[in-house]
Parts: C-alpha cells; sequence; structure tokens
C-alpha cells in the first residue's frame, strides 16, 4: 500500500462519534476519527513498512501518525529524526494522557537503541513534548533498572519543578514520583508527603475501577496489590 491508498482508508473509517470524543480531548482538525481497534487492524496487514511510516507521519494526520508508529523500525531512527518526532507530537494545554505521545514511546521511543542517551538529554530540555518523553523513560527506569539513578535527586527536582511543570511533563513526572514511591520501600513515605504537599492531580476525574493518578492514592494501591 502507499500512502494515498493508506489515507483514503483511514478516511473511510472515520467516525463522527469519534472525532467529536477526539475534539474534546483537545486534538485538532487534522483526524479522521478512526477507532484505535481499525487502526491496528490495518498495521497488522501492512506490517512493517519504514518508509510507508515516515510518509505517512509527515502528513500530520493523527491517526496516519497513529499507523507510523506501529510501522516503524525504531532501530532505522537517528537520535536527531527521533527527537524531531517527539517534538512533533501536539498536546493539549491541560493534563492529560495523550494516545499518540503514549504509543509514539510505547512502540518506538522505547524500543530505540540509543533511549539512554535521550532521556539524560530530554530530562534536561525545556520543551514540554521532549520533557515529557524523558520523564517517561526515567520512570521506566525506576520500575526496570534503576541502577546509576540517583532516586534521591529525582524527587528533590520533583518537589520543586512538577507544581509548574508544563502539563505534558507534569504527567509522567507525577509517574516518576508514584514508581519511586511504589518501588523503593524506603522513600515511599518521602514520595507520598511530596505527593500530598504539591496536590497534583488530586481531584483528578477517574472513571469506576480506575485508580488515581494522585501520587498518594496511586502508591497506595500499588502497593496493596504487591502484597497480595
Amino acid at each position: 500500500m502507499n500512502v494515498e491508498e493508506v489515507m483514503a482508508q483511514l478516511q473511510r473509517l472515520g467516525d463522527e462519534r469519534v472525532r467529536a470524543m477526539n475534539a474534546r480531548n483537545g486534538v485538532g482538525e487534522n483526524q479522521f476519527g478512526v477507532k484505535m481497534g481499525d487502526i491496528r487492524a490495518i498495521a497488522k496487514k501492512i506490517k512493517s513498512d519504514h518508509d510507508l511510516a515516515l510518509q505517512l507521519w509527515k502528513t500530520g494526520n493523527l491517526e496516519a501518525r497513529l499507523l507510523a508508529t506501529l510501522l516503524l523500525k525504531s532501530s532505522q531512527l537517528s537520535q536527531q529524526e527521533l527527537d524531531r518526532m517527539v517534538r512533533d507530537v501536539p498536546h493539549p494545554p491541560y493534563a492529560a494522557p495523550s494516545q499518540l505521545a503514549d504509543w509514539l514511546m510505547s512502540y518506538v521511543v522505547k524500543l530505540h537503541p540509543e533511549k539512554e542517551q535521550l532521556r539524560a538529554k530530554w530530562m534536561a530540555d525545556s520543551d514540554p513534548m521532549a520533557s515529557r518523553a524523558g520523564w517517561s523513560l526515567t520512570a521506566e527506569r525506576i520500575a526496570r533498572d534503576p541502577t546509576g539513578l540517583d532516586l534521591g535527586a529525582l524527587l528533590d527536582r520533583i518537589q520543586r519543578e512538577m507544581a509548574t511543570a508544563p502539563a505534558p511533563a507534569q504527567w509522567t513526572m507525577n509517574a516518576c514520583l508514584a514508581e519511586i514511591g511504589i518501588y523503593n520501600p524506603n522513600l515511599r513515605d518521602r514520595a507520598i508527603a511530596i505527593g500530598e504537599k504539591l496536590g497534583v492531580y488530586r481531584d483528578f476525574p477517574v472513571s469506576k475501577g480506575c485508580t488515581s493518578p494522585f501520587a498518594p492514592i496511586w502508591i497506595a494501591e500499588m502497593v496493596r496489590r504487591q502484597s497480595k
């Protein structure tokens, strides 16, 4: 399939209800309103196609970019190319997960062979989406292998910066706070105290049965599950 054929198929799959939902979540007009399951089904048929993925990304269309994250070969992207993609993701001015940013992180950034070098660079960056990516990679390291990370210094920085951080970075910075509290009993009380003092996401609305992103509640729930 070429890029024109893929775009035509995505347009045919557009749904007005999905477009409306996307609009409420801050997505701009460059979208068709395609369900995530339909995007995954197209990716399953195409499988991996790096060149097509790059062309789809360049369209700026939401669904084309989501599909691109499933078709890209992460190892074929240079650091510079991946850095540009991360910064190119639009973000709403409020705290909320970004489907495109999350897919890009999960299916491309976290598989990149030089992600650690990028993590260190992005952690010191003022761009909201680059900072978001850096904190997201740091949260992953805290949960999987925190060797070499100064968790106390991370808590110091979170305490200083999280309350006023741009919304995209604040979201993953909060994830780091929670992961430190969940996986490090010796730092748990401090992580909870920071969360309580800052109050970030204290009143964040969540669906029934879902865990609040408010760090003290998040930490307590995950620790409870681990103790079962």
